[in-house]
């Protein structure tokens, strides 16, 4: 099932990687940016998987509000996750410093 999924996928999942271009060009200009490689592979699974998904909703969705309903709740669900992994705001154990 997984390998279905992966091959029928297109590769527009990957254009959100482009955005890692933003921290890495920042890093460069100024010393308050401080990523390591670590956080630029958990920030480019975490864009795969919201590319992936989005993808998904955009081939099985039909429905343009129920499209625009789930990409919200992916977008919405992205951005929790990215905000407890950089400063934790839930104080979960994967919290950021």
């Amino acid at each position: 099932m997984l390998l279905i999924l992966f091959a029928t996928m297109s590769k527009r999942i990957f254009y959100p990687l482009l955005l890692l271009f933003i921290p890495l060009i920042g890093m460069r200009i100024t010393d308050e940016i401080k990523w390591s490689p670590f956080d630029f592979i958990m920030m480019g699974f975490l864009l795969t998987i919201l590319g992936a998904g989005i993808n998904f909703v955009i081939n099985y969705t039909k429905n343009f509000e129920n499209r625009t309903l789930y990409i919200g709740i992916l977008v919405l669900i992205f951005l929790l996750i990215w905000a407890e992994l950089s400063v934790g705001i839930f104080d979960s154990p994967i919290a950021g410093n």
